[in-house]
């Protein structure tokens, strides 16, 4: 079992391996957590974990593009996670790497990340400005039939999308390029289509490519069949997703 010790970024969303994150952070933790980042080299890895946090507990004021407005008395490196951290996450979160982190003059910070490896969270240390977490890296292991599994969900995603665009569906299927590797097929539907949290997390935490993708070809199609019966919604109201990478 390969673990690793990172600073850890909860979020109220799920960063999938190959996904950028772009982030904009005010709160204390997390700029210190940028502030230790940036002593590493330019040249190595400036890396952290995401994990996504359970219903019910505090959202990360430093989500992206949200100011820190958060009021609780309690400060430090756990505040608003209770007495035990670990309990207030999802077990699989993601490697990100912060590809350009950038100081404003306010000391808030602009950075940029791209998704990298699915991690298990295995322990949660607070003793510090900022939370790190033992973590045990993942191997994707591709099941079988991923290949054509892959091809399915493609042909899935595609009707998917063009029921999300109504009549601007030409739009979508001209020129559009996808991938045909099955774990990046699986990632990128996870990350695009319009899921809550639960949903993506079930996805991200799938034992292998195949699974996920057999997982994605239900959702598809459950999706696909509520939209077509909606149409008198607007596209615009059907296109508003509840959760967000960003």
């Amino acid at each position: 079992m390969t673990t690793v010790r990172l600073p850890l970024f909860p979020l109220n969303s799920v960063l999938f391996p190959g996904l950028v994150l772009p982030l904009n952070i005010f709160e204390e933790r997390y700029r210190a957590m940028m502030r230790e980042l940036l002593k590493s080299p330019e040249d190595e890895p400036r890396r952290f974990a995401v994990v996504a946090i359970r219903d019910g507990h505090e959202v990360a004021p430093s989500a992206p593009g949200m100011p820190d407005q958060t009021a609780v008395p309690e400060r430090g490196p756990a505040a608003g996670f209770g007495d035990d951290p670990v309990k207030a996450f999802h077990e699989v979160g993601c490697i990100a790497d912060a590809a350009t982190i950038r100081e404003r003059a306010d000391g808030s910070f602009e950075v940029l990340a791209t998704g990298t490896t699915r991690v298990r969270l295995l322990s949660v240390d607070a003793s510090g400005a900022f939370l790190t977490a033992e973590l045990e890296e993942l191997e994707e292991d591709p099941g079988d039939e991923a290949g054509a599994l892959a091809e399915g969900v493609l042909r899935a995603f595609r009707q998917y999308q063009k029921r999300l665009a109504g009549a601007r569906e030409r739009s979508l299927s001209t020129g559009t390029e996808l991938p045909d590797e099955p774990a990046v097929v699986s990632y990128l539907v996870a990350a695009a289509a319009m899921l809550d949290v639960p949903a993506k997390q079930s996805l991200l935490q799938a034992p292998d490519t195949a699974s996920r993708l057999r997982e994605e070809l239900k959702l598809l199609r459950t999706e696909t069949a509520i939209i077509r019966n909606l149409p008198s919604l607007p596209a615009a109201d059907l296109t508003r997703s509840p959760t967000s990478l960003n």
